[in-house]
């Protein structure tokens, strides 16, 4: 993942003989770096099913060696929301469950969604359907979901007496999960890598604090002043249940963990140091204690100002969200980190040749070790599914070895 000190435009990746006709062999600038499906009726839940934390292994799914840093052939891809409203076929199963806590708190239904967009596309990448307020009640947090409102907390913590209705996280009440998490690790075994997810500390404190979804975090800001020791006390049990949910969903199946931090971009880069880092940096410590070889990913939106102290949390991979230049993104991470990104959601809308040319230049740019192909942020809703499935089709049709040879003879012209 090092950086040379050549600064020419990069060399062509290769496109295998699969590649659709729309793939094409485009040229731009950029800094350079040196049978899917098993049948439902096969399915057994296994309930007593139970992964080890383990440290790596050459026989771990492309996504995982990707983002440890592994040579691997081509890069990984998978989209966040990738399962989702865009889909005709999870539509129709929305009007037959129209309640989203039932959709993503029933083993069957979470099993079926997240597997929506695997057989229909096979990504590298298979995500939980679930959402990061789903273990809150596991600790002390009732919360419902409105059709207009959203998350709505009715009772939010802003006191020291309020905080007295907090407790240990009950995983029990969150089995859907494990038994889900299950399951799917059987379905993809071998085909593509698990991922399981959890929401960071002040992510989830401004839902609890402000008592839902908020556009301006004024309660919660005003907080870090007003009550700093009521707010630090329920960042830090936060991200001790987050904690132990995280290494709950690895030991039941999930081969990697992204965390979350949505709303991180919103504090000033102080801010976010003092409030949001250390409790990023506890879940990161506890999991990678009892997990070793899980690579851990974090993913802040709006985050162009917070790379370097992102790195400092001591995640495997930074997702970068699409504002970020992915070249630039590399220079400030340096080579200890993986990348994750960073193709703009909107490019799904555009003509299907120049979402190719923007999945080639993000993966050149990317250089190839320790880069995930993502979208910059989730799919947005009315994406064309004919755009998604040409999304993998690229990312497949992409060899490492080609950009390889094309990047050398270009580095020994420009030596000679």
């Amino acid at each position: 993942m090092g950086l040379p000190s050549l600064t020419s435009a990069c060399g062509s990746l290769g496109l295998s003989s699969s590649s659709m006709p729309t793939v094409q062999h485009l040229g731009f600038r950029c800094t350079p770096l040196d049978a899917f499906w098993v049948p439902r009726n096969r399915r057994n839940s296994r309930r007593g099913f139970r992964v080890a934390c383990s440290s790596s292994s050459a026989t771990d799914p492309l996504l995982v060696r990707a983002a440890r840093g592994d040579p691997v052939n081509r890069p990984p891809a998978w989209m966040m929301r990738q399962a989702g409203r865009y889909m005709a076929v999870y539509r129709k199963l929305a009007e037959k469950h129209p309640s989203f806590r039932e959709r993503s708190e029933t083993t069957d239904l979470i099993v079926e969604i997240s597997l929506q967009p695997w057989e229909a596309f096979h990504p590298d990448g298979v995500i939980i359907f679930s959402d990061i307020l789903t273990p809150l009640p596991a600790f002390g947090v009732p919360f419902d979901i409105e059709e207009v409102r959203g998350p709505v907390i009715g009772s939010p913590i802003r006191s020291e007496e309020a905080l007295k209705s907090l407790h240990s996280i009950d995983l029990g009440k969150l089995h859907f999960v494990g038994d889900s998490l299950r399951i799917l690790r059987q379905e993809v075994e071998g085909r593509a890598t698990l991922l399981g997810f959890v929401g960071a500390p002040w992510t989830i404190a401004t839902y609890v604090v402000e008592g839902g979804t908020t556009r301006t975090y004024t309660v919660i800001k005003s907080m870090c002043h007003t009550a700093p020791h009521v707010l630090r006390a329920l960042l830090s049990h936060i991200a001790q249940a987050i904690a132990e949910y995280a290494i709950f969903q690895v030991e039941s199946g999930a081969h990697c963990i992204q965390i979350f931090d949505s709303w991180g971009g919103q504090l000033p880069p102080d801010m976010w140091e003092r409030w949001s880092k250390p409790y990023i940096q506890q879940i990161v410590d506890v999991v990678r204690e009892k997990c070793p070889g899980t690579p851990l990913v974090l993913y802040i939106n709006g985050n162009g100002g917070l790379l370097e102290r992102m790195t400092e949390t001591g995640v495997d991979v930074i997702g970068l969200d699409w504002t970020v230049d992915m070249a630039d993104g590399r220079k400030r991470l340096g080579s200890g980190v993986g990348v994750q990104g960073n193709v703009d959601p909107a490019y799904l809308f555009s003509p299907l040749p120049a979402l190719t040319e923007e999945i080639q230049r993000v993966v050149k740019c990317a250089g190839p070790k320790g880069h995930i192909l993502n979208l910059g942020h989730g799919v947005l809703v009315g994406t064309p599914e004919e755009a998604v499935a040409h999304f993998f089709d690229v990312a497949r049709s992409l060899t490492y070895d080609s950009f390889l040879q094309d990047h050398a003879v270009e580095k020994a012209t420009l030596v000679a």
